[in-house]
């Protein structure tokens, strides 16, 4: 990556990004060697292993870690590599009172003790200073996320999240939990993956069918250390009204443009928005007089879905206000690889992650997270897409994950010869390489 001041008067610096860095091998395997080893990063969330026992199974590039929870309670990580012949012991997720190694039956509890190794006096005691117990990993929780970093020793979370938990604590992202959870298989690289969801740029082109009730798409974007933001600050038009590019008039009556803009988000994504403010928002005529603005609109869609949410017992986040979330933003990215949009009572999530050795693969995990009632979350599914070309997932996503095989296919032609991110609306990608190259190099 290199910063390129144009030579006319006033122009922003251009930065430019080589394609190497998502279509080499060599690059990835740089990552794989100084980037995941050295970093936090997510590899689930608390409630997919609620009981003892249970567990399941986190791949990143050559790593398999196991996160389950321990006869204590408590959550813990380890290397899913048996000590003797370096066989993987579980794959997916499951429940169990030991592992074993279906090799040679080496026996582990769930704290990665080992317990028994098969025929263990043919050793004659050479085993008796070996280090058998599986390789735990550092693992710290924070919003209902379980982070790990394979580093014994480092800079805690709550340093490594610095900025962020001001800005997302408040959305209480440890009382949400899964309204649904999709994988993809994807042909491009995972940073290609993760940067369709960090910058806003993309939305008038990408997302067309959304503009006449988005209002101003238009974006600024911020570093905020190794983390990034982008905001919808400009404000030239509310939500649930024409974006400013379609050159307009706002409806003279915005109710049913808000009751559209929750449809459209509940029939094409069940996610950002809860079932709840959708149901909510179909109230608009009855409370509202006609010809009401979108503000008074929106903002009393809002309002009915706090009141609804309450009803069923879980209220809105009491450090979520109009205030914060002006002042948070409306998508981050938390270094490396985690994406998410917060709203009041839920929230979208991503997460990307190399294939393997292929920079031409990732592992893309969507997450819509939801405030429910105790109790009344829906039962956690995981939906596996091999082939995104062929089995589609929702409207919207469909869109993004269209531009994505084209993208890495693109940077391999021979005149495409470095990328140019937008220098106000794409900070967030600049930041992000920024920061892979204080790990990696450049």
């Amino acid at each position: 990556m290199r910063d390129v001041t144009n030579s006319y008067p006033g122009s922003r610096p251009l930065t430019t990004l080589d394609p190497s860095r998502y279509i080499s091998h060599e690059f990835a395997e740089k990552e794989k060697r100084l980037l995941w080893p050295r970093t936090w990063q997510i590899a689930c969330r608390e409630e997919e292993i609620p009981e003892i026992g249970d567990f399941l199974t986190y791949e990143i590039a050559d790593e398999s870690i196991i996160v389950a929870r321990a006869k204590s309670g408590n959550i813990i990580a380890y290397h899913n590599v048996c000590p003797h012949r370096g066989r993987r012991l579980v794959a997916g997720c499951g429940k169990a009172s030991v592992l074993r190694c279906g090799y040679h039956g080496w026996l582990f509890d769930l704290d990665g003790k080992n317990l028994r190794v098969q025929d263990r006096e043919d050793w004659e005691g050479g085993l008796d200073e070996e280090p058998l117990d599986l390789h735990r990993v550092r693992l710290e929780t924070w919003g209902g996320f379980v982070w790990i970093d394979f580093r014994d020793e480092g800079e805690s979370l709550a340093d490594y999240l610095e900025g962020v938990t001001d800005a997302l604590g408040p959305f209480e992202f440890e009382k949400m939990r899964y309204r649904w959870y999709v994988t993809l298989h994807l042909e491009c690289n995972w940073k290609v993956g993760v940067e369709a969801f960090i910058e806003g740029y993309h939305v008038a082109a990408t997302h067309p069918q959304l503009l006449h009730i988005f209002g101003d798409d238009y974006t600024n974007s911020y570093a905020r250390g190794r983390h990034s933001v982008f905001t919808y600050e400009r404000g030239l038009s509310p939500l649930a009204t024409p974006s400013p590019r379609l050159n307009r008039p706002p409806p003279e009556d915005a109710r049913p443009a808000v009751m559209e803009f929750f449809q459209i988000y509940e029939d094409t994504l069940k996610a950002l928005f809860s079932e709840r403010d959708y149901q909510a928002s179909r109230e608009l005529m009855n409370v509202l007089p006609n010809a009401v603005d979108a503000m008074t609109a929106f903002g009393t869609a809002v309002e009915l879905g706090r009141r609804a949410a309450e009803a069923e017992g879980v209220g809105y986040p009491e450090g979520a206000t109009y205030e914060h979330m002006a002042k948070a933003g409306a998508d981050w990215h938390i270094f490396p690889n985690f994406v998410t949009l917060p709203w009041f009572d839920g929230a979208l999530c991503y997460r990307g992650r190399p294939d393997g050795d292929n920079p031409d693969r990732c592992i893309f995990d969507i997450w819509s997270l939801v405030r429910y009632a105790p109790g009344k979350e829906p039962p956690l599914q995981r939906r596996v897409i091999l082939d995104p070309s062929r089995e589609s997932f929702s409207g919207i996503i469909d869109q993004d994950v269209s531009n994505m095989a084209q993208v890495q296919r693109g940077m391999k032609s021979s005149v495409f010869t470095k990328c140019r991110p937008n220098p106000v609306q794409e900070v967030p990608v600049i930041n992000f390489h920024r920061n892979l190259d204080a790990y990696v190099g450049k």
